[in-house]
């Protein structure tokens, strides 16, 4: 068991990776907090014998008495997994709305700030923990028309390398994986709402030089090194899950 009786959270874990994620650290032993927005997150948590707090991550108070909640009922706060994330609407730069715009920053960027910035004063107190978020290869290459999606990653990135030299003198690592297209409810959506669905479908599954669409278990597997302590001296890493993607 590489997480046994340790106590993680993870955002965004009633569906996708997150999801996946929580099952994997479960089944390595560990105590999760199922944390989503979504009352699914109840039936995830009860399938793994986990704990359900609704989170809304664009809410500092909301992350902020989630993180409260699992020191409260478990003692502690060894992982934080910052995963909630959404694509929000297609479009390019000056078409993209405000809207659309601050609605993604708020998810994908604000609450990753959020959920680093009270966990980590928790581990800072402890002396230790790991921190791992959700990050896309989007946030490491350019691709047209998620102008928010696109900064929104890429923001996530060098937050996870600044917060990996600040508290590395705590023994606190933090790391981002950055997966390419994973067939998860939030791809599926980008799909359906792109100009031409059957063009966007066959094109991500030629993406990667690596045949094939990522898995969720493959990202799973990853995120679990990363937060385990077959990792204890890597930090600072924004880790594709590509297929070599990123190396063209």
């Amino acid at each position: 068991m590489k997480l046994q009786d340790r106590v993680a959270i993870v955002t965004g874990a009633a569906s996708g990776i997150g999801k996946a994620c929580a099952e994997k650290f479960a089944s390595e032993g560990a105590k999760v907090v199922v944390a989503d927005i979504s009352e699914k997150g109840k039936d995830v948590a009860a399938a793994i014998n986990g704990h359900y707090i609704h989170v809304d991550v664009t809410s500092a108070e909301s992350v902020e008495a989630m993180v409260s909640e699992t020191v409260k009922h478990f003692g502690k706060l060894d992982i934080i997994m910052n995963n909630a994330g959404i694509d929000g609407k297609q479009a390019p730069t000056d078409e993209s709305t405000l809207e659309n715009w601050r609605n993604v920053i708020s998810i994908n960027l604000d609450g990753v700030y959020y959920g680093m910035k009270y966990a980590l004063g928790v581990m800072k107190a402890q002396k230790s923990g790991v921190v791992l978020n959700t990050a896309s290869i989007v946030g490491m290459v350019a691709f047209p028309n998620i102008p928010p999606y696109s900064a929104s990653k890429a923001g996530v990135i060098q937050l996870t390398k600044a917060a990996a030299i600040e508290y590395a003198q705590y023994g606190i690592r933090v790391n981002a994986i950055c997966p390419s297209v994973v067939m998860t409810p939030l791809v599926e959506h980008f799909i359906e709402t792109s100009e031409d669905p059957e063009a966007t479908r066959k094109r991500f599954e030629n993406l990667n030089p690596l045949p094939g669409i990522v898995t969720l278990e493959a990202v799973a597997n990853a995120a679990l090194f990363l937060v385990s302590d077959d990792s204890a001296f890597i930090s600072g890493v924004a880790l594709p899950i590509d297929g070599a993607y990123t190396a063209q």
